[in-house]
Formats: C-alpha cells, structure tokens, sequence
C-alpha cells in the first residue's frame, strides 16, 4: 500500500484523469433533466471541466481561470447546475493549493460569489426561495462549500511549505553535518601529522648524534659506544611507541584509550634527560605553584619544548646551551626555552635548512592558536634563539 499511494504521488495527473473520468461520466448521465440546446451545453460543459481536471495540478492558474470563465458562461447562458458543479469545487481547492497569490484570490472570490450568482439566477426562473434573510441565507449555504475547499486548499498549500521546509533543513543539516565531518577529518590529519613531525623530528635527530658520536669514539671508547648503541634503541623504542598511539587514532576512535596517554608537563624531565644524554646541556626551572592543566595545554607545552631543542641541536652549533623554564601563574602559564648558540638563519626559519623543509615552528604557531595561546619567536638579545609562549589557564571542573 505504502508503494502504491508513494507511485500516485510520483504519477498525479493518473488520479485526476481517474477523478475527471468518473465525474464526466455522472455528469453526462445526469444532463437528462435538461432540454434542447442546453443538454447539448451540458455535455459540453461536462466534458470540458473533466477535461481541465486532468491537468490542474500542471497548470494550476489557467485551469482555475478557465473554471471560473467556465462557470460564468454556463450563469450566462441559464445553463443549470448539474454534477459537473462537483468540478469548480475542486478548482476552488487547485486554486488555493497550487495556484498564484492571484489566481487563490480569485479562486475564493468565485467561490464567494457561486452561491448568491446561482441563487440569483433560480430566484428569477422562479424559484420558491423568498427575498430578504433567507435570499441571504441559503446563498451564503451554497458559497460554504466553495469557501471549504479554498480553505482546504490554504492549509494544503501551508502544510507543503512546512514539509518542503523541513526537507531542505534537513538537507541542509545534513550537508553542514558533511562539511563539519570533513573538517574535523582535515583538523584531525593536521593534528596528527603535527605528532608525527614532533615525534620523528626530535627522535630522529636524537639518534643521528648518537649514532654520529658512537661512530667517532668506537675505535678509542667502546662502552661510550655502545651506551650510544643503546641510547639509540630507547629512542627509536620509543618513537614506535608514540607513531603507534597515532596510526591507533587513525584506525579507530574508540580504541584511543588503549594507547600511551600522551606527554605533558610532567613528562618534561625525561625529555630533557634524553636530550642531556644526546650531548646537548639544557637547564630546567619551574617556578610556581603546579596546576593540573587541559590535556591540550599539556601536549602543547611538551612538544614546544622538544621542537625547540630539536632546533637547537640542529642549527645552535657547536657548544651550545639551552635552557628551559616553566612559569606557573593564575591564569596563564609561560613556557621559555632560549639557547646563547648562533641561532636560526631567515633561511632556516623558514625553509627548515640543509635538511629539507621545515614545519615545526609552524606546528608550534597552530599548536598555541589552538589553545588560544600567544607565540613570541626570535633571536636572543646577546645571541642565540628564544621561544617563549604563554597559554591561558582555563579552571578544570
């Protein structure tokens, strides 16, 4: 039954034409109590607002327009109402349902003024309806019917507006929802390509030194290269480590618990002991009282320091020295990393080097944005780089 009604209403004009048919068929039976020349209008009439039904609902206002001039000529001619009346009540109806603003006004004003017309035309054949109140009163009997279908009409039309408003909200929620998928999706990959350039960047260039130094005392200091053959092994460990947690996310969302909780603060000193063991001399200070931080914040805080000492190692020299502070405060937290070494060329900063392009000072911007952080990066004043960022302190609940 549901494919059914769903198919008539793929197929209108098939439901008019069965409508039109059957009521064409009543009126051509029924224009026996006509006489002469009107019988023969009659059938013509019958045959014309049958004829008009079936494509009322393709051509509302010239259907509804040739219904009224249809019901004027048969008052004009004395032609008296039969069944095919039946049809200008669905004209009343097409008019107000699929008509213009134009053509529903003058669809109800047709149908206002049927009854007094046709009253009219029967008072003057004769007819027993007296003058005064009941003239009126069956005159405004015979409009109700008219004014019924115009109204039934109104609330047709009022309610396909509503249905096609809903539809296309719910086409257009459905697209926002897809955008918004999609944004999230590009948010998350920039995300997660950020932890991999962070990941692979500090733990590779940790390994390089490493394996550099191991190569240079393995002939004079065998134990200082293998303590860098280890070194070496932890650190790729643990880049397997961190690069799994991220390709997790990338499998699946609900499975991200399963993974390494990711660094912050207080992961700060195992860093740096890693970085003191790759030859580079950092010094640690944290002032302030600790807060328990957004899960944000921390992460951001632990990859701004392990990209800035990366830099460091990368393009601070030879004899380098870095230091790392950290400034608890109410409503913000500052993070300084600065190093007295020969610092970043404009070359460098921007095309990351001999050792291709880098990204990490712009994952450091988006990282701070993302928290509504501020981001402060340059030469030191009496040589070397600094990085300060403060981020805001939002109260955990």
């Amino acid at each position: 039954m549901h494919r059914l009604n769903a198919w008539f209403r793929r197929h209108p004009m098939v439901v008019d034409s069965a409508w039109a048919l059957l009521l064409a068929c009543f009126a051509l039976l029924s224009t026996g109590n006509q006489s002469g020349w009107q019988e023969d209008v009659a059938y013509v009439l019958a045959g014309l607002v049958g004829g008009l039904m079936v494509f009322r609902r393709q051509h509302p206002d010239a259907t509804t327009v040739a219904a009224v001039v249809l019901g004027i000529g048969q008052l004009v001619v004395r032609v008296n109402p039969g069944v095919e009346s039946v049809g200008y009540l669905v004209f009343a109806y097409t008019g107000a349902a699929y008509g213009s603003v134009l053509t529903s006004r003058l669809a109800l004003v047709a149908g206002l003024a049927a009854g007094p017309l046709t009253l009219l035309q029967f008072h003057e054949a004769g007819s027993s309806v007296d003058g005064g109140p009941q003239l009126v009163f069956f005159s405004v009997l015979m409009s109700t019917p008219f004014v019924l279908c115009w109204a039934w009409g109104r609330l047709t039309r009022v309610r396909r507006a509503y249905l096609t408003e809903l539809e296309d909200r719910a086409a257009r929620l459905e697209r926002e929802r897809g955008a918004q998928a999609k944004i999230a999706v590009a948010a998350e990959r920039a995300r997660i390509a950020r932890e991999l350039h962070d990941v692979v960047a500090h733990n590779v260039s940790v390994m390089i030194v490493q394996a550099d130094g191991a190569a240079y005392v393995l002939d004079n200091s065998p134990q200082q290269a293998k303590e860098a053959l280890g070194t070496i092994a932890s650190t790729g460990r643990q880049a397997l480590v961190e690069m799994r947690r991220l390709l997790g996310v990338l499998r699946t969302t609900d499975t991200t618990e399963e993974y390494v909780p990711q660094p912050g603060v207080a992961e700060l000193p195992e860093l740096l002991d890693q970085v003191r063991t790759a030859g580079l001399p950092v010094d640690f200070d944290s002032t302030g009282e600790v807060q328990e931080l957004p899960r944000g914040v921390e992460l951001t805080v632990y990859r701004i320091v392990q990209e800035a000492l990366t830099n460091v190692r990368k393009h601070g020299g030879p004899d380098v020295r870095a230091r790392v502070a950290v400034d608890f405060r109410d409503r913000e937290l500052e993070v300084l990393i600065e190093d007295d070494g020969r610092g970043s060329t404009d070359d460098q900063l921007v095309v990351g080097g001999s050792d291709g392009p880098g990204h990490g000072l712009i994952g450091m911007r988006e990282r701070v944005g993302m928290v509504s952080g501020a981001l402060d990066i340059g030469p030191r004043p009496g040589g070397g780089f600094r990085i300060r960022a403060v981020l805001p302190l939002k109260t955990i609940k």
